[in-house]
């Protein structure tokens, strides 16, 4: 009689084990709301203070704070937290970087996602590659330029100027084209931005430019360090997006997104469910692309402070190897559904390459 009193209770056990407080704490998102108030409390505190922390450390913690932010913000345009898109928006959209608007990332992430096409610049808006005619009518300060920004001192130390640059070059010829909404989009980036100006200005007291080089710039360094490696220009698609091993600093300032494969194969897992997809799918990943796999930023800086990570030319699928073995299992991690993308216009919905 005493067996199924025991069957009864160990069944009671497993239903409340699948419903520990941790689990619930991570069905309700709580990993993100929690880097949330931390990223704006941050903020807003490193603001408030600028003048009594020491310039070095200012211009660390700004730009932590800022490509976290960016983190963030990728976190929300694939639909997390959970709940009203009205709520994730709120959450995503303040324009701390000052110059991108929310709206137009949104569009442009959700396309590099969907595209077949991945690090084509005919159809994927975030591929910071040329294609063989661009590479081709690029002169020799342009091809220079491509190949130092494929290094990690020269993304990180020219990156956010040239990017940020070319980028509303892009947008003013977009908007004087008379794009589909534009004007739109960047009106209501503006009336965001100068919330964000009044703050600095009536609350925290703090230079504009001061913002820029200690907020600003170095955020948007960090987060070109962490698209340096992600993409990578090879004939077969499924060789086109790798995983870098970071250390926990960097797992939690990118929120996982050094997992660039896992993502891109499960784009509906939240940040904190990446690890364990990792785990699932490591040993059968790195043994049939053991290249695709790379440890840590430090020692990606290191092998590539001034040598190039790769070529600037995509390279054409139409010269395409035999198509390898499959990066993961699928049952394991699914391929998502890709929808066929048209080549982009021109100017076309495109995002500031690399820094998101």
């Amino acid at each position: 009689m005493t067996r199924p009193r025991t069957t009864l209770t160990n069944d009671a056990g497993a239903r409340r084990s699948a419903t520990t407080p941790l689990s619930a704490f991570r069905r309700a998102h709580g990993p993100t709301w929690l880097v949330a108030a931390a990223i704006y409390v941050g903020w807003a505190a490193l603001t408030l203070l600028h003048d009594r922390i020491p310039t070095p450390a200012l211009v660390l913690l700004g730009g932590i704070v800022i490509a976290w932010h960016g983190s963030l913000q990728h976190e929300t345009i694939h639909g997390h937290p959970g709940g009203p898109r009205v709520v994730r928006e709120l959450l995503g959209a303040p324009p701390l970087s000052l110059w991108l608007p929310y709206g137009i990332y949104r569009e442009t992430h959700r396309r590099h996602h969907a595209t077949a096409h991945l690090t084509d610049p005919a159809h994927d808006p975030e591929s910071s590659f040329r294609s063989r005619e661009q590479w081709a009518a690029a002169g020799p300060l342009e091809r220079a330029l491509a190949l130092t920004l494929r290094t990690a001192l020269g993304r990180m130390a020219l990156g956010p100027l040239v990017t940020v640059a070319r980028f509303f070059a892009h947008e003013a010829l977009a908007a004087a084209r008379g794009a589909p909404g534009r004007r739109r989009t960047w009106a209501a980036h503006g009336l965001s931005v100068l919330v964000v100006l009044a703050w600095l200005h009536l609350v925290a007291e703090m230079p504009l430019w001061k913002y820029i080089v200690a907020f600003v710039y170095p955020g948007a360094s960090l987060t070109l360090l962490r698209s340096l490696a992600e993409h990578r220009s090879d004939p077969a698609r499924e060789r086109r997006t790798t995983v870098i091993e970071a250390g926990l600093f960097f797992r939690l300032l990118f929120l996982n997104n050094n997992l660039h494969a896992i993502h891109h194969r499960r784009p509906d897992l939240p940040w904190f469910e990446l690890p364990s997809a990792w785990e699932r799918a490591r040993a059968q990943f790195t043994s049939r692309q053991p290249d695709l796999v790379q440890r840590g930023y430090l020692a990606l800086v290191g092998r590539h402070a001034l040598r190039p990570v790769s070529p600037p030319e995509l390279v054409s699928a139409a010269a395409a190897l035999p198509e390898p073995e499959r990066l993961l299992a699928s049952a394991a991690l699914p391929e998502p559904e890709l929808h066929a993308s048209a080549p982009l216009p021109e100017p076309g919905l495109r995002a500031p390459a690399g820094l998101r």
